[in-house]
């Protein structure tokens, strides 16, 4: 299995090639590289660059380790990140390193995250672990930075410094995919600018006992079963305010769209500038005539605030 080529904001991530070997041996032959790498021998033959490159491609064929060059946009040779798959092909480890004039520029974290996605999506890892030298700073910083946590510390063969040396060991294990939370009911209610003679609009301020009593709102309600929106608008008025509006006096302008804790509201806002009738609170709410520019002094549902701008605009 060849991983396709994965490519991030700054990076290509694809198979080496033997056309890499020269710059692969130029930028790890290098003891501020290799003396950080476990199975690097310094300083690296020449010839084991070619010989390491095919291997890559036979490992990737078994589906035993996952090497990738680290290129730049254009294709340049930067570094290499790779998994190491281990216990029965449910637990990789990972491995990277950057040529000395990359280090500093989130390189390596940017590599090391589009690998670890793709091997967690792609290979069906359960865990894929890691592991720094104590003293190497900066590859314990990248480890913790894109979501590694600490595990305890052990000993591992360095070949570049022909000895054990001491690291801090690393592990993620596979984000756990959360399931979606039940969708919102949707809740239809219809709502109306009223607009007098001087271009005041009529708000409503609703009673205590009613969920979210005290705001102001434009008048309106819920539709009934088979109900459309004008018509139900029609006997909200007639019901909250005592007055007649006709269909034809009722000019759709926009709506609002607000997700509510237990609920999904969508509320198309009409507007009326013709009704009959002496405007009254029916169930005892108190009522204002507002100026558009002053809307925004009155506290209204959170439904309610995105159309002050509308109605400032058409006013």
């Amino acid at each position: 299995m060849i991983p396709p080529e994965l490519r991030t904001e700054r990076l290509i991530l694809r198979p080496l090639t033997a056309a890499d070997a020269q710059a692969l041996h130029r930028l790890v032959n290098d003891y501020s590289v290799a003396g950080n790498l476990a199975r690097v021998p310094f300083p690296y033959p020449e010839g084991l660059a070619q010989e390491w490159i095919a291997s890559t491609h036979a490992q990737m064929q078994r589906g035993e380790a996952f090497d990738l060059a680290i290129a730049d946009s254009h294709g340049a040779l930067m570094g290499c990140v790779g998994l190491t798959v281990k216990r029965g092909a449910s637990e990789a480890e990972l491995g990277y390193w950057l040529g000395r004039k990359f280090w500093g520029q989130g390189y390596a974290r940017e590599a090391a995250k589009a690998l670890l996605d793709w091997g967690f999506a792609t290979l069906g890892l359960d865990r894929i672990v890691a592991s720094a030298l104590t003293d190497n700073i900066g590859s314990q910083k990248v480890l913790r930075e894109i979501g590694f946590r600490p595990t305890g510390e052990g000993m591992a063969g360095f070949l570049s410094r022909n000895r054990s040396m001491p690291v801090f060991l690393f592990a993620m294990d596979k984000p756990q995919v959360l399931e979606a939370p039940p969708p919102l009911p949707i809740l239809l209610v219809v709502a109306v600018a009223l607009v007098d003679a001087d271009g005041r609009i009529l708000l409503a301020q609703r009673p205590p006992g009613k969920a979210l009593a005290g705001l102001w709102e434009f008048p309106g309600g819920k539709l009934n079963p088979g109900e459309g929106p004008e018509a139900a608008l029609i006997r909200e008025l007639k019901e909250e305010l005592d007055i007649d509006v006709t269909a034809s006096c009722l000019a759709p302008l926009t709506f609002a769209s607000h997700a509510y804790q237990k609920f999904h509201l969508l509320m198309p806002l009409y507007v009326c500038r013709r009704w009959k009738g002496m405007l009254r609170g029916v169930e005892g709410q108190n009522l204002a005539w507002v100026r558009p520019s002053r809307l925004e002094e009155y506290p209204m549902p959170p439904a309610d605030k995105p159309l002050i701008a509308m109605l400032r605009e058409m006013l």
